[in-house]
């Protein structure tokens, strides 16, 4: 198998990886049919890195693959020194691919004095010569007007929904959307498995306490009711399973949590373990350790989703329609991670 797709003579498609998570750039690579180019990479003894590449990459289309995952910080900056250095080396295109993207929280200033941190990731990447960025479920996707170029948005939905679909049953289901931010993804939700009911919780944040949220109430009629909440990541777990406790306590016969990024932060796993939810469904944008992986916990893979949007790039095609479907070739030969 060669590390090069071929397009047109004058063209082809590489991927290459850090090694935050050389295991999703494997299996996206799979999906394309073709090797992750290898790369040099290591730490100075007093922790700066080093890469290089072993291959030309000249005239070609790069596809630069990063989890943005503990720690965060040394794997942007390794991925930023990949991108620098294909830049160096004459890349057609450089293509960040971060299907978890750092920092999208921060997307603007609630006190002063702040920095408005989601664009100055952009603007790093614009600045180390990204052409391009891909990534999936971001937190706020107004952020794609933060960077100077094509931003590729992927969603999850259609890998959640189709596992969803097949695996429950929906015929007493409502979707929750656990804060009103995430209305229109629920409304989408709701929509796409039969227009089932929704609800969503009325929560408030206090700007002074991160990963700390209240909810003071549930909009809509979830008593009795198999919920499904829909979020866009769990991180320290916080804020869903004080979404969990107030359904319970309203009367929901079961919940059961999605989300498309597991970080699992701190004590995530331990408050998961004692919410008292059905099933928690989420992917691998990150990499989720056996260790973390609860028994209720199903971590299905996202490099089906990730070779589509990358094929699709590299020949010109369309990325719409993998908001609702992957192609028939790219649907999972193995749906977990």
């Amino acid at each position: 198998m060669s590390t090069i797709l071929e397009g047109n003579p004058k063209k082809q498609m590489m991927l290459v990886t850090g090694r935050a998570y050389p295991e999703l750039a494997a299996e996206t690579a799979k999906y394309l049919g073709i090797d992750v180019l290898e790369t040099t990479a290591y730490d100075f003894a007093n922790g700066e890195m080093y890469v290089r590449f072993t291959q030309p990459v000249r005239g070609a289309d790069v596809f630069v693959l990063q989890a943005h995952t503990n720690p965060i910080n040394n794997w942007i900056m390794e991925q930023l020194l990949m991108v620098d250095s294909l830049r160096r080396a004459s890349a057609r295109s450089i293509n960040v691919v971060a299907p978890f993207f750092g920092y999208s929280r921060q997307d603007k200033k609630h006190q002063g004095r702040e920095p408005i941190t989601a664009r100055l990731m952009f603007d790093l990447f614009r600045a180390a010569g990204a052409t391009r960025i891909l990534t999936v479920d971001m937190h706020a996707t107004q952020e794609q007007g933060f960077f100077d170029g094509p931003v590729d948005h992927l969603t999850a939905m259609p890998v959640l929904i189709d596992y969803v679909r097949n695996s429950m049953k929906l015929d007493n289901a409502t979707i929750v959307s656990p804060d009103a931010g995430r209305i229109k993804v629920s409304e989408q939700w709701a929509a796409k498995l039969g227009n089932l009911p929704l609800a969503f919780i009325h929560k408030t944040r206090d700007i002074t306490r991160p990963n700390h949220a209240e909810a003071h109430g549930i909009i809509g009629d979830i008593q009795g009711r198999d919920c499904i909440v829909v979020d866009d990541m769990i991180d320290t777990a916080g804020t869903i399973c004080e979404a969990v406790r107030t359904l319970r306590e309203s009367g929901a016969k079961s919940v059961t949590l999605v989300a498309t990024h597991a970080l699992l932060s701190g004590p995530a796993v331990e408050r998961l373990k004692d919410a008292g939810v059905r099933e928690i469904i989420v992917t691998d944008t990150v990499p989720v350790p056996e260790e973390k992986r609860l028994k209720n916990m199903t971590v299905l893979s996202i490099a089906p989703l990730l070779a589509a949007g990358i094929r699709s790039v590299f020949r010109s095609g369309s990325l719409v329609s993998l908001r609702n479907a992957l192609p028939e070739d790219m649907k999972q030969h193995n749906i977990y991670a």
